[in-house]
């Protein structure tokens, strides 16, 4: 089961993100709180599985962390009502969006993508899979996260603004979810940076926890 579920990452096409989908954490960065998903994508490339080392760019001193719940799809979803979406989810996971703050600041001031501050290598790190049984409302769990054993974020997936029946209808209305693509949550308040040489830990309290390592990226040598 367990390595049928960790297939799931292999397969997936996309990353879709969910931002500002808990009210405290939408105004502790001075934005309003939606009426309506806001969506961006992740590349699978940024995926980092547990253990592994987070990396700074260059020239940035730190990221940003936002612990969150992701949703694994498990069959391909196209137009699916909210009473049918739930039948879609493969699994649930940790996931941190590892965010470069400044450069997502300066693209939301000139009105452009975040890609650059969202999807870089390392900025999705992210547990196994929890198979769909192990997790018996996923509207009721903690989330949390430690930088160096200190709390830094919790908070319940009960603060969700918008649940995962209707986000995951929102979505494949617009899109087509694949087999293996992963929906990211949202994240509680308490974002703030972590630099070169911290740890986080993260977790879901009584399913999972996950641990990193962070560093600056190495600058790549061009010949």
């Amino acid at each position: 089961m367990a390595a049928a579920c960790q297939k799931l990452f292999s397969m997936g096409t996309k990353i879709i993100a969910v931002g500002r989908n808990y009210a405290a954490h939408a105004k502790e960065l001075g934005n309003a709180v939606p009426k309506e998903p806001v969506l961006f994508m992740k590349p699978t490339s940024s995926y980092l599985w547990n253990g592994g080392t987070i990396e700074i760019p260059y020239p940035l001193e730190s990221l940003d962390h936002e612990v969150e719940l992701a949703v694994i799809i498990g069959k391909k979803a196209r137009d699916v009502s909210e009473s049918s979406a739930m039948d879609y989810v493969g699994g649930y996971a940790l996931a941190l969006d590892m965010t470069a703050r400044e450069i997502q600041a300066s693209a939301k001031s000139a009105g452009l993508p975040w890609t650059v501050a969202k999807g870089q290598d390392t900025f999705t790190p992210i547990s196994e899979v929890l198979p769909k049984p192990m997790v018996k409302d996923p509207h009721n769990l903690e989330l949390w996260l430690k930088v160096d054993d200190e709390i830094k974020q919790k908070g319940s997936t009960m603060d969700m603004i918008f649940k995962l029946p209707f986000l995951i209808s929102h979505i494949s209305s617009i899109m087509t979810l694949m087999e293996g693509d992963v929906i990211l949550t949202g994240t509680p308040q308490g974002v703030g940076p972590v630099k070169a040489g911290q740890k986080i830990t993260a977790g879901i309290t009584g399913l999972i926890d996950v641990h990193f390592d962070v560093q600056k990226r190495k600058i790549p040598i061009k010949h």
